[in-house]
């Protein structure tokens, strides 16, 4: 499996809910920080959407865009409008509800938000841009077809309609990353952009397709075909982290997702990882993972059994 392919397989959308706004008009409305991601596409018209600590950005017809950050923003005709919470706005909304402002016939946005399984989502959605902007009109029929289809199967649940929904958001996700992928210009600092780099992923998908290894630097540096120095540099430039920060990271995600299996042990899953000594690998997950291996299987497997 790719490198983009293994990490996305571990962000299982859930809690899917979407909707959309055919607007006209002066309209504001404010997000609050939030878990997981949201996506808009704009199917028609323009408006502003504004993200905390980010310059406000125009969204044309064709535009798409995912925010993974958590951080508050706006969705507005003008920046400057005073918002409206949206809990007051979307309080009467179903899911997969079209809701018209004013006349509508101005702007035309469709938006969908998932959460997502296990605290882990948060270390992989960490390291992408707080905005990704698509506003390169190829490909992206796709992608609005995707959330069209969702939104009409939460408006008529079916047999079926849970994985279907699952299963179109995730290809929402996956085809707006790889369009980023293409248009992205490498000024951004993470996995996503490093997957570009052809020497830094191929040490990637060496690192992934063997995390058990005992990697160093130099024999990473190898398959880069670069020198030590030189190699690490570039890796740090393109990812954001050592290469051995992102291997030890890699790992522990890893591990996590074998800890939400119920009988993995915390042996087998420090082993599988290349980790020999169980303490070893329980002083490296506090440090990524903010908790102990204990811990963190007796939540992922509570929060399993809620579904």
């Amino acid at each position: 499996m790719d490198p983009l392919s293994e990490i996305l397989t571990m962000l299982r959308p859930r809690n899917v809910k979407t909707g959309a706004t055919d607007a006209s008009g002066d309209i504001a409305i404010r997000f609050p920080p939030h878990r997981g991601m949201y996506y808009y596409a704009m199917l028609d018209g323009a408006c502003w959407l504004t993200l905390e600590g980010e310059p406000p950005l125009r969204l044309m017809k064709g535009h798409c865009v995912l925010l993974p950050s958590g951080r508050s923003f706006q969705i507005s005709s003008d920046p400057a409008l005073t918002p409206v919470d949206a809990s007051v706005w979307l309080q009467s909304r179903r899911n997969g509800q079209v809701v018209t402002y004013g006349e509508g016939g101005e702007c035309f946005i469709c938006a969908a938000h998932f959460d997502f399984e296990g605290a882990d989502a948060s270390l992989l959605l960490s390291v992408l841009p707080p905005i990704v902007h698509l506003g390169n009109e190829e490909d992206q029929a796709a992608m609005r077809w995707a959330l069209e289809r969702m939104m009409a199967e939460l408006r008529a649940p079916r047999a079926g309609t849970d994985l279907l929904v699952e299963h179109l958001s995730h290809l929402i996700l996956i085809q707006a990353l790889r369009l980023h992928m293409a248009e992205q210009d490498g000024a951004r600092a993470g996995w996503l952009s490093a997957l570009g780099d052809p020497p830094v992923a191929t040490v990637i998908e060496a690192v992934h397709a063997a995390p058990a290894r005992r990697w160093t630097v130099e024999a990473m540096a190898r398959i880069a075909g670069m020198s030590r120095t030189v190699f690490a540099l570039r890796f740090k430039a393109s990812v954001g982290l050592s290469p051995i920060d992102y291997l030890i990271r890699w790992r522990m995600l890893l591990a996590a997702n074998a800890l939400k299996r119920p009988r993995e042990t915390i042996s087998s899953a420090a082993f599988s990882v290349g980790y020999e000594s169980e303490s070893a690998f329980s002083t490296a997950f506090k440090r990524v993972m903010g908790c102990s291996p204990q811990s963190y299987r007796k939540s992922a497997q509570a929060q399993q059994s809620t579904f």
